[in-house]
């Protein structure tokens, strides 16, 4: 719906904050029909008022459609704000109060190093600090405020835990405490912050439209809201204190020294997919006779062992493969089609190569539109567009160098690219006008009343590789002997 005055929008997140956010609706008598952790809707209406309406998105992008007039309220994590805001500190983004309902906090994390000494001292290293983080701009920031003289921010999806001390020295992270973090074979260095959930709001919205009511049903769970014209004080980086380790928990730290040295001794190093594409992935790993302990089942262990010595493994996300095999952190990877074309659009020039389709997780990466909107066919889109029916066009996706390509090939312009992080279809049509997304059936499309126009590719799990490995001596026999074996498989 488009913006009308007196009507109020509020961005409302899934994922780990939706049950706390909807205990603190129902509590304040703000209730939304259907907001709950089985919810597949996207579209809420308020229970008590006619004139709230609501949408759920993932956490990371409510700041955003906030900052933008998208939403006039919103509720997400201090995590997500802080990423906003530290990189774009003028955005028309208002941090209300603290609604006292987060869980966890983002810490800054190391591989233990035996003799570790105080902060400061390991800080000043003169390392070339590798920072991977799903918060890459709070980690620059992070980097500057330590006055780390060199380092590299490695911006990932998510699984950062995975990544050190092989592949970073320092990872940034959620965690729900200190231990989780210890789980993960690494030292809790800092705290950043909390990630108590927040209510935002777009400044212009607060100043000019009367919120007032909605603010009163939320005033007994707002810590001493301020005025709008004066945000709420954010957390400095400057003035956090390193985190305390007894020795003899440290001492118990011991896995992350280890597997540097086993993983250094490996001749391949091998990436495999976490989330839906791990079952297909240990089924076919199985059926060829490879081995891989502690793979399989619903635990996801980042470090599985083969039956192969002189193979690594590592478990991380199919959307972070492409680059990690591209810097060399990984000879070999299985990941999605899908994600290497997203890839190699952004670097032609990449060393990453296709070895071998694997066939399974199979999607289509579709155009789609409303139903309500008179195109059933990209031109015909491409006419609306040229007749002057969007400006611009406004296009959704978690495939942003895709999406760019397929505009460009089809001549379609202006466009306004609107990047997501999960759950695409709820942005048509409020938000967008078109979306990149992928899909299997189509079903999901249909039931957010959305229609396929058009089909850009069909994705399926492949088998891709470092083009400088597959030209090592030391490693080319190595790597034909696990592509023929997959090929094997498939047959």
């Amino acid at each position: 719906m488009k913006y009308q005055p007196g009507y109020i929008k509020v961005a409302l997140p899934k994922g780990r904050s939706l049950s706390a956010t909807a205990n603190l609706l129902n509590e304040a008598a703000l209730e939304f029909d259907g907001y709950s952790h089985k919810t597949r809707q996207y579209r809420l209406q308020s229970v008590r008022f006619p004139y709230l309406s609501a949408k759920v998105f993932q956490d990371k992008d409510i700041p955003v459609q906030v900052a933008i007039g998208n939403y006039d309220l919103g509720i997400c994590g201090l995590d997500w704000i802080e990423e906003l805001q530290v990189r774009y500190p003028a955005s028309a983004l208002v941090t209300i109060s603290s609604l006292n309902c987060g869980e966890g906090s983002i810490y800054l994390a190391a591989a233990y190093h035996a003799g570790m000494p105080g902060l400061d001292k390991f800080l000043a290293q003169p390392n070339n600090w590798r920072i991977v983080s799903e918060y890459p701009n709070l980690a620059q920031a992070l980097a500057l405020s330590l006055r780390l003289k060199r380092f590299k921010i490695f911006p990932v999806w998510g699984a950062a835990e995975a990544y050190p001390p092989e592949n970073a020295d320092l990872a940034i992270l959620w965690a729900r405490n200190e231990n989780e973090i210890e789980a993960h074979g690494l030292v809790p260095v800092m705290k950043l912050l909390s990630v108590d959930a927040f209510l935002i709001a777009n400044r212009e919205r607060l100043e000019n439209e009367n919120l007032s009511q909605i603010l009163s049903c939320l005033s007994p769970r707002l810590a001493s809201r301020p005025s709008p014209d004066k945000e709420w004080p954010r957390e400095g980086f400057l003035s956090l204190k390193p985190l305390t380790l007894a020795q003899s928990k440290l001492s118990t730290l011991r896995k992350p020294i280890a597997a540097l040295s086993q993983w250094q001794e490996k001749a391949i190093k091998l990436a495999l997919p976490d989330g839906h594409q791990k079952t297909p992935t240990s089924q076919l790993l199985e059926q060829v006779g490879f081995n891989i302990q502690e793979y399989s089942g619903k635990t996801v262990n980042r470090r599985p062992s083969p039956n192969l010595d002189w193979l690594g493994i590592k478990v991380i996300r199919p959307q972070d493969m492409p680059l990690q095999v591209a810097n060399g952190n990984f000879d070999l990877a299985i990941t999605g089609k899908d994600w290497l074309l997203e890839h190699l659009y952004r670097f032609p020039l990449s060393p990453v190569r296709e070895l071998l389709e694997l066939g399974f997780g199979k999607v289509k990466i579709v155009a789609a539109v409303s139903r309500d909107l008179p195109a059933d066919s990209i031109n015909e889109l491409k006419l609306l567009a040229q007749g002057g029916r969007f400006a611009p066009l406004r296009v959704a996706s978690e495939y942003v160098n895709i999406a760019d390509k397929y505009l460009r090939d089809n001549h379609i312009g202006p466009c306004k690219l609107v990047p997501t992080w999960g759950a695409s279809e709820a942005f048509l049509p409020e938000d967008a006008d078109l979306l990149i997304d992928n899909a299997q059936t189509g079903k999901t499309l249909a039931e957010h009343n959305l229609k396929i126009i058009d089909v850009l590719l069909t994705s399926t799990a492949c088998l891709i590789g470092n083009k400088d490995s597959l030209d090592s001596c030391d490693k080319r026999e190595r790597i034909e002997f696990i592509t023929q074996t997959l090929q094997r498989g498939l047959s």
